[in-house]
C-alpha cells in the first residue's frame, strides 16, 4: 500500500512538473508568434520607407543628413535578426523617421503634395497596426516573464535555461519625448 501512495505522489509530482515545462513552452511559443505579427508590420514599414524618402528627396535637399539617417536606419533593420536586435534597430529607425517628420514640417509644398500625403497616411496606418502589435506583444511577453520569475516555476525555467526576455519598448529617448510638453506655435 505504501509503495503505492510513494508511486501515486511521485507521479502527481512528476505531472504536475511536465504541466509546468508546458505552460512555459507555451508562453514562449506564445511571444514568437506575437513578434512574427510585428515582422509583418515591419516589413510593410521598410517597404514603404524608399517610397516615402524617395518623395521627400525633391524637396529636402539641405536634409539629405536627415534622409541618410533614415536610410540607414532602414538597412539596420532589415539587417537585424533575433528579436532583440531587432527591437533595438527598430527603435533607431523609429528615431530616425520621427526626425524625418519634423524636417518635413519646414516643407509645406511636401506637405501638401497628394503622393507625399497619401505615403504619410498609409505609414501612419502602419504604424498604427505595429503598436497594436507591440502591445499584445508585450503582453505576451510580460505573461512569459512572470511565468519564468514566479514560484515554482522559475525552478523548472532555470533548469531548462528559460529567461526572461525584453519589451519592445520606445526606449529612453522616445519615453522622454513623451514626457515633454508639445511645442505648439502659431
Amino acid at each position: 500500500m505504501i509503495p503505492f501512495i510513494f508511486l501515486a505522489v511521485v507521479l502527481l509530482v512528476f505531472l504536475f512538473l511536465v504541466s509546468i515545462y508546458n505552460r512555459i513552452v507555451r508562453l514562449k511559443n506564445n511571444r514568437e508568434n506575437a513578434f512574427a505579427d510585428i515582422d509583418v508590420q515591419l516589413k510593410q514599414r521598410h517597404d514603404m520607407i524608399p517610397q516615402l524618402v524617395d518623395a521627400v528627396k525633391g524637396y529636402m535637399k539641405h536634409e539629405s543628413s536627415v534622409l541618410t539617417e533614415v536610410t540607414n536606419a532602414r538597412a539596420g533593420a532589415m539587417k537585424a535578426t533575433s528579436i532583440n536586435e531587432k527591437i533595438e534597430a527598430e527603435s533607431r529607425l523609429t528615431s530616425a523617421l520621427q526626425g524625418l517628420k519634423v524636417a518635413v514640417e519646414a516643407y509645406p509644398d511636401l506637405k501638401a503634395n497628394q503622393n507625399f500625403l497619401n505615403l504619410q497616411e498609409e505609414i501612419a496606418d502602419i504604424e498604427n497596426k505595429l503598436a497594436a502589435s507591440r502591445r499584445y506583444f508585450n503582453s505576451a511577453t510580460r505573461e512569459y516573464n512572470t511565468a519564468t520569475e514566479v514560484f515554482p516555476s522559475n525552478i523548472i525555467a532555470g533548469m531548462f535555461g528559460f529567461k526572461r526576455e525584453t519589451l519592445f519598448d520606445l526606449g529612453a529617448d522616445q519615453r522622454e519625448k513623451l514626457d515633454e510638453a508639445p511645442k505648439i506655435s502659431f
